[in-house]
């Protein structure tokens, strides 16, 4: 059974390897591009703005984990090193991080339309790709199903996720003070958040993103 198992994770990392690292890169780089624009030359100086995956990778969010889950559940997952900005170097602090924030969902969905319009050419050159097709579809469903469910999770309006970002920008400062005190449990409150959801059928962001692909023409 173990050996299905590993077998099954080897052949969904083939896949979803290049999905994955390009849909946490580009979501990186996005943030430290957008800060750079405005201002904060930070994570441009460090050399974060740049599609070298090796620049992003967190030996844990990217490698372990990713790796893991798809072993034990056949459901790949992971994250990055998170960009460091400096608001105080933005020209308007506020509404520039609210726009540096909206910045690594916004490479999620335009790198999701990618791999659609990627899924849909490979579905035309088939005949022509022979045996390669099966693989090239795997890869562009799996480069869309990452970004839409990395765009969306990152979306939660819970710090230090970007959806935090942009609402810490939104609120009152007396308001925002108290999201700055929480920020240390965030990703505590996240995880519990997501466990309660799945376990009890309240929201399964899997399936609003399959739905979501289906409409697109994208299945697997």
């Amino acid at each position: 059974m173990f050996s299905v198992q590993i077998t099954h994770a080897l052949q969904l990392l083939s896949v979803a390897a290049i999905p994955v690292l390009f849909a946490i890169t580009v979501h990186e780089a996005a943030h430290g591009w957008v800060a750079s624009r405005l201002g904060d030359r930070t994570a441009q100086m460090l050399g974060r703005v740049s599609l070298n995956p090796a620049k992003h990778i967190d030996p844990i969010g990217t490698v372990v984990v990713p790796i893991l889950m798809s072993i034990t559940s056949g459901f790949i997952f992971g994250w990055a090193k998170p960009v460091p900005v400096n608001t105080r170097n933005l020209r308007n602090p506020k509404r520039d991080m609210i726009l540096v924030a909206f910045a690594g969902p916004s490479a999620n969905l335009l790198m999701a339309l990618g791999w659609v319009l990627f899924f849909h050419l490979v579905t035309m050159l088939s005949v022509v790709l022979g045996s390669s097709t099966k693989f090239f579809l795997s890869m562009s469903f799996y480069g869309i199903y990452i970004n839409i469910l990395l765009m969306l999770f990152n979306l939660l309006p819970i710090l230090p996720l970007d959806g935090g970002r942009v609402l810490r920008g939104l609120v009152p400062e007396s308001i925002g003070r108290r999201l700055d005190a929480l920020e240390r449990y965030g990703l505590i409150i996240t995880v519990l958040l997501v466990v309660v959801l799945f376990k009890y059928g309240l929201f399964r962001p899997d399936l609003v993103v399959l739905r979501l692909m289906a409409l697109l023409g994208v299945s697997p």
